[in-house]
């Protein structure tokens, strides 16, 4: 991930009275001390369990606010100051944004540091000296919104990479596990937290991204699918997304029974990604089950848009036997080319198609295709003529169907749409 270039600076410097750089000075002979100070009552804020082992943290803490102090004070002898001054800050936020440690530690470490120095100001001040005083808490304010604003954002780019690598690597091994190109008793496996497999999902997008703004729109659709999937399903759901769907598993847990799929999660789907989705969902009971529950949800969806089932959840039960009728055997290509004889004829391929998925209702036909009820009839008994299929006997429109599947395109309206693929 390429960081994005730094837009915190060092605020612009005043020139500094020369009685409030002699309050400065008073206090410089103090920096060690006021430095661990704040080291120790920092240690005091943080949570036992928490600390680093060895005190190394401390003197390191110790250390930043020592450089802290000392530019502060070098500050009212030098406005201008210099264009490396918060790499220190920067580093730190960096190293303890790779260990973890929360963002608020890191920020209320820099604010104990200013009221630190603040009270030390305030308590080495002479009568008279009010004006220098109220001068200098200006310049430690200003010292400290950029500080914290270097530090917070160093600390939020470097947890961003942190994250996008970690996404990756994840994505990466549950890719392999998908397409069966990964063995599941590996490390990396396991810290997917898949042990006791999970629900597979495949997710097929209908409407295509539009060519202005094609690529944010599909990044952003891919984001709001994760978001939707890890809001309907209520828990951690691991992805595997492209531009128009991809795969997703819910992680099995111990005792509590392989996940499902909620009542109206395809609508949320739909709703939050703005396009139609097909989803159909099967169960693994291991990791090594993965790639097979995968091939599965995939060709469900493909069978049930064959089916001309509208889009939405897809179960396997919904298209058992269209499903059995589209495998892949010795008998496919046969079956297959029964109708290569109107394979150039898209309007009656449209009219078959349709005419099997309305449940060989003419007139429903006739409504979805625009035409009148006799057109049908006259391509239906075309149909019959080219193929020899009698679609007014069972056999016949077994075999249709059968053919329609295997060849592996439903067409509508005379235009053949090509069947969805499983792509992790």
């Amino acid at each position: 991930m390429t960081a994005r270039p730094r837009t915190t600076r060092p605020p612009s410097r005043y020139e500094v009275s020369p009685n409030a750089r002699a309050l400065v000075a008073r206090c410089e002979p103090r920096i060690d001390d006021l430095a661990r100070r704040i080291s120790r009552d920092r240690g005091e804020q943080v949570p036992e369990g928490a600390q680093s082992p060895g005190g190394f943290e401390d003197a390191e803490i110790a250390a930043t606010a020592r450089y802290g102090l000392r530019l502060f004070a070098r500050g009212t002898h030098d406005p201008a100051g210099r264009a490396d001054d918060y790499r220190p800050f920067r580093e730190r936020a960096a190293q303890r944004a790779e260990e973890g440690v929360p963002l608020r530690r890191l920020l209320r470490s820099h604010a104990l540091g200013v009221r630190v120095l603040w009270q030390a100001l305030h308590d080495s001040a002479r009568p008279g000296e009010e004006a220098a005083l109220t001068e200098l808490a200006g310049l430690l304010l200003r010292a400290q919104e950029g500080i914290m604003g270097a530090v917070a954002e160093t600390y939020l780019d470097e947890r961003a990479a942190l994250d996008a690598e970690r996404y990756e690597r994840r994505r990466s091994v549950l890719r392999g596990l998908l397409d069966g190109t990964r063995a599941a008793d590996d490390e990396a496996v396991r810290a997917l937290g898949v042990e006791h497999g999970g629900l597979v999902l495949c997710l097929r997008v209908e409407s295509p991204a539009s060519v202005a703004g094609r690529a944010l729109t599909e990044r952003r659709r891919r984001r709001r699918l994760r978001t939707a999937l890890e809001g309907g399903l209520g828990g951690e759901v691991l992805t595997v997304l492209t531009d128009d769907g991809g795969h997703a598993v819910v992680p099995g847990r111990e005792g509590q029974g392989m996940p499902e799929v909620p009542e109206g999660l395809t609508e949320l789907l739909r709703r939050d990604c703005g396009a139609e989705v097909r989803l159909a969902a099967v169960p693994a009971a291991t990791a090594a089950d993965f790639a097979e529950a995968a091939g599965t949800a995939a060709e469900v969806i493909r069978v049930a848009r064959a089916c001309g089932r509208p889009p939405g959840l897809h179960r396997l039960d919904d298209v058992l036997l269209e499903f059995h009728l589209s495998r892949d055997t010795e008998s496919s290509a046969p079956i297959a080319a029964l109708l290569d004889p109107i394979a150039d004829r898209p309007e009656l391929l449209a009219t078959l198609g349709t005419y099997l998925e309305s449940q060989r209702d003419r007139r429903g036909t006739a409504r979805q295709l625009g035409l009148h009820p006799n057109t049908v009839d006259n391509r239906l008994a075309r149909i019959t003529e080219l193929t020899g299929l009698d679609l007014s006997a069972p056999r016949g429109t077994a075999l249709a169907l059968a053919a329609l599947l295997l060849r592996g395109t439903r067409t509508v309206n005379g235009r053949p749409a090509a069947s969805g693929s499983a792509d992790a």
